[in-house]
C-alpha cells in the first residue's frame, strides 16, 4: 500500500461537493488515513505552494488557497499517486475524461476541486506538512459490527 495527500478545495469544500468527493475517491479503492477541515492562512498557502513562486499563477493560487476551508486528506491504496491523479483527471475539467472528480465536480482550470500530490516524494512531504507523523500511523482495523463492539470503546 501506498499513500498520497490530496486537498479538496475551497470551491468544491464550499458548495457541498466535499462528500461527493470523498465518496468517489473511496469507491475508487482509497481509505482515508487522515483528515481534517481547515481553513489556510497566507503564510501556510505560500509555504505549501512554494515551488510555485516563480510561476505567475501562484498568488492567484495563494488567494484561491486562502478563500475559505478545504479539506486535507492522506489517503491509501496501492499505486496511491498514481491512481489518485488518474481518479481526478486532468487539472482543466474541460480535458478530463468523464467520470473523473474534476469532469464531475470542478468548476475551472483555476477552481478545480482538487489537490493531489504528483510524486512519492512529494506525497510524504505534503503529508507532513498538514499532519503529525503520530495522525499517519495506520488506523486500528475495523471491528465487525456483529461483535457489537465499536472501535472507539
Amino acid at each position: 500500500m501506498n499513500r498520497t495527500l490530496t486537498i479538496i478545495k475551497p470551491d468544491a469544500f464550499a458548495s457541498g461537493k466535499s462528500g461527493l468527493i470523498l465518496a468517489h475517491l473511496e469507491k475508487a479503492g482509497f481509505r482515508v488515513i487522515a483528515a481534517r477541515v481547515m481553513h489556510l492562512s497566507d503564510a501556510q498557502a505560500k509555504e505549501f505552494y512554494a515551488v510555485h513562486r516563480e510561476r505567475p499563477f501562484y498568488a492567484p493560487l495563494v488567494a484561491f488557497m486562502t478563500s475559505g476551508k478545504c479539506m486535507p486528506m492522506v489517503l491509501e491504496r496501492d499505486d496511491a499517486v498514481a491512481e489518485l491523479r488518474r481518479v481526478i483527471g486532468a487539472t482543466d475539467p474541460a480535458q478530463a475524461e468523464a467520470g473523473t472528480v474534476r469532469k464531475l465536480y470542478a468548476e475551472s482550470k483555476e477552481r478545480n476541486a482538487i489537490h493531489a500530490s504528483d510524486s512519492d516524494e512529494n506525497a510524504a512531504r505534503e503529508a507532513r506538512f498538514f499532519f503529525a507523523e503520530s495522525e499517519l500511523i495506520a488506523s486500528l482495523q475495523a471491528v465487525p459490527v456483529a461483535s457489537g463492539l465499536s472501535p472507539m470503546a
